[in-house]
């Protein structure tokens, strides 16, 4: 049995964010720092295409074609590491023209079940 502090998923260990949360994407040469909106519908997390193409993210490791509420879409996939509360993880985001949306990252389930805990009340 692994003790709860080796175990990131425990409650006991869990970051608590809200339903907007400020991070910092790490580009190759630069960080910025943006808001991005919590979707816990959303399988992978996605990233700003004009702001992946900024930090100079990349290459594209595959493509997938992803669902939304406006039908199937393929998209580029690429990795980039984002800070989230003082924690740093690296994770696979899909790319897409987001400039028309409030936030220019979208956290989904491949970086949530890392250990954050969703609380609605919470303010970014």
């Amino acid at each position: 049995m692994q003790s709860s502090s080796n175990n990131p998923a425990q409650p006991d260990n869990r970051i608590v964010i809200g339903l907007t949360e400020r991070v910092i994407i790490k580009g190759r040469d630069e960080e910025v720092e943006a808001t991005a909106k919590v979707d816990t519908g959303a399988t992978k997390s996605s990233l700003d295409v004009h702001l992946a193409a900024k930090l100079k993210l990349g290459p594209i490791i595959e493509t997938r074609l992803v669902k939304n509420a406006n039908g199937n879409k393929v998209r580029p996939i690429i990795e980039a590491c984002i800070i989230i509360r003082g924690r740093e993880l690296c994770a696979q985001f899909t790319l897409a023209d987001r400039s028309h949306l409030k936030y220019p990252v979208l956290l989904g389930q491949n970086i949530l079940k890392n250990g954050f805990l969703i609380d609605p009340a919470k303010e970014a």
